[in-house]
């Protein structure tokens, strides 16, 4: 008999902020974090020791997918991020970096952990009202009427991730064709709501960036030995499809579980190719010109409705049928016993098709709210990367449509928002201790804190020791090459903002970032300066950016309410 084990008492640690390990370990995710953070920003390679597949990336949601972590205050921290980054797809490393920040700066000061924690809320609250207010002077409002702001947003999204490794030229032309590919899924006639279709990317790897392009409708990927053995259709209208989510190889893996009795002397493979037949005769009658299946065709059926000059395609996976369905308007048919005449469906036209080194069935809707991006780079892991940006983009051209506006992006809103913060604490300190609590020098403590946290975050934009600056009138972030000279004229070394708005040309008075300096109301622009600059601007999600500026400043003080951490060890 073997001797149980004595079950081990669980691991009881109070304070974990306060233990060395915890800040080593916090400090060495803000470090991984934060280099990758930015245009400039390094590249991590993630593997592990057993082998596998081998990741190469800045971006968060492949950074932190990939990265193992096992403290619970870390836990805690990436997933908040992760929860984040499948929302809003944006801004993960602004998010990790500016929580690590925050819980770093407010370790600084004797404060009761409640009293960080309330003032914290309310500087958040100071942000996001300020942000949403039509007062802001770092947001821009879009206009869809013009593509600039979106380009702007497309092409700030690709340039700030290196991996992707694409020339300015390639970026141009990924932006066109993300824009193209997201304008396709908007509906032509809308009621009262819009229902956005759907962007497909297709690989092909190996080929040149600039041969990727956008097709409206599904292009599906067969053998040249596949697209030999078809024969062309040729009809003046559209061509009536068929869609299959069933297995159509006489298998009997779609009947469920169960006992299969069969007669004595039945040959059941028979008796399911003649019901296969059965059901190709009865797609002939329905006169359909294309039948498509997720699963295998059998190669009979596959010959018999070929001898009708009807199209079978097999294999064509479970990722595609939503969009099947959608462009065809079929509704996906689970059985081959009986098909119900409303579940076909139709297309305007269906060729064939050869990109780089692949064939391909292209399915050409009579309504395009489904469109194909043919994505092209050199290697697996730029293309990997490249996707992951591309789905990125669309997603927040999405939330876009939602909230039409964008923020300023290059480091400039963070400093802004530190100017206007300090402004408002140090000359309206009442409006945001109104409802009692704290004293106005923990206000003080706290917005420098949280200012100095925002100005951190910007400096990690600069991987390759430059300076930083911020101007005096606008609150924007600027940045100078290393080993420039002490005693110099700011114009003459300084070219544009972060975000590209304003040049170095302007009578501006500039200071380093992190100096002491006398708080000021930054100005906001007038929106004539935007649109003159639009085609060099740097811009981030509203959307995305809000919420990770809530997430940040929440999972921050979750991590600092913490007061036991209970391990159970068995």
């Amino acid at each position: 008999m073997s001797r149980l084990e004595a079950k081990k008492p669980s691991l009881c640690k109070s304070e974990p902020l306060t233990s060395e390990r915890v800040r080593a370990t916090l400090s060495v995710l803000k470090g991984i974090v934060t280099s990758c953070y930015g245009p400039s920003g390094r590249l991590k390679q993630l593997h592990n020791g057993f082998g596998g597949s081998v990741c190469t990336t800045s971006q968060s949601s492949a950074l932190l997918t990939n990265l193992s972590v096992t403290h619970p205050i870390l836990k805690i921290l990436t997933a908040s991020v992760q929860n984040h980054v499948s929302c809003f797809s944006d801004c993960g490393l602004f998010t990790a970096i500016l929580c690590c920040n925050l819980i770093e700066s407010v370790q600084r000061l004797d404060l009761t952990p409640t009293t960080v924690i309330k003032l914290n809320k309310r500087l958040l609250s100071l942000c996001t009202s300020y942000l949403k207010s039509e007062v802001c002077g770092c947001r821009i409002p879009v206009d869809f009427s013009s593509t600039q702001i979106l380009l702007c947003l497309i092409r700030s999204i690709l340039t700030s991730k290196p991996a992707c490794m694409l020339t300015r030229k390639e970026i141009d032309h990924i932006s066109a064709l993300i824009l193209r590919a997201f304008l396709l899924t908007i509906p032509e006639y809308t009621k009262d709501h819009i229902i956005l279709g759907k962007s497909i990317i297709v690989p092909l790897k190996g080929q040149r960036v600039i041969d990727s392009t956008v097709l409206p409708g599904i292009l599906i990927e067969m053998s040249e030995v596949q697209m030999m053995k078809i024969l062309p259709i040729k009809k003046s209208d559209s061509l009536k499809v068929a869609l299959f989510r069933a297995s159509l190889c006489g298998d009997l893996s779609d009947i469920g579980k169960g006992t299969v009795v069969v007669s004595d002397g039945l040959s059941l493979e028979n008796a399911v190719l003649d019901q296969l037949l059965s059901l190709g005769r009865q797609l002939v009658s329905d006169h359909v010109d294309l039948v498509m299946c997720q699963k295998v065709i059998h190669p009979s059926l596959k010959q018999f409705l070929g001898m009708h000059r009807v199209v079978a395609i097999d294999r064509v996976g479970v990722a595609l049928m939503e969009p099947l369905s959608k462009v065809t308007g079929t509704q996906p048919i689970g059985s081959i016993s009986s098909i119900s005449p409303s579940s076909y469906g139709s297309v305007k036209d269906l060729c064939t098709a050869k990109f780089g080194f692949k064939w391909f069935f292209h399915l050409i809707p009579n309504e395009a709210t489904v469109c194909s991006l043919l994505l092209c780079n050199r290697n697996d892991t730029a293309w990997d990367e490249l996707k992951l940006t591309c789905q990125t983009a669309l997603h927040v051209l999405q939330l876009t449509i939602k909230e039409p506006c964008v923020l300023l992006g290059g480091g400039c809103t963070e400093t802004h928002l530190a100017a206007y913060i300090r402004h408002k604490t140090c000359n309206e300190p009442e409006s945001i201790l109104k409802d009692g609590g704290c004293t106005q020098t923990e206000l003080q403590l706290i917005s420098e804190a949280f200012c100095s946290a925002l100005e951190s975050l910007t400096g990690s934009l600069e991987h390759d020791g430059g300076e930083i600056l911020t101007d005096m009138k606008y609150g924007h972030f600027w940045s100078v090459q290393a080993d420039s000279p002490s005693v110099v004229n700011w114009p003459d070394l300084l070219s544009r903002c972060g975000c590209g708005l304003h040049n170095s040309q302007e009578e501006l008075n500039w200071s380093f970032l992190r100096s002491a300096r006398h708080p000021f109301a930054p100005q906001p622009f007038l929106p004539h300066e935007a649109m003159g600059s639009a085609n060099n601007l740097t811009v981030d999600c509203f959307t995305a950016k809000l919420s990770g500026l809530q997430v940040a400043v929440e999972t921050a003080n979750l991590i600092l309410d913490l007061s036991y951490v209970i391990e159970d060890k068995n």
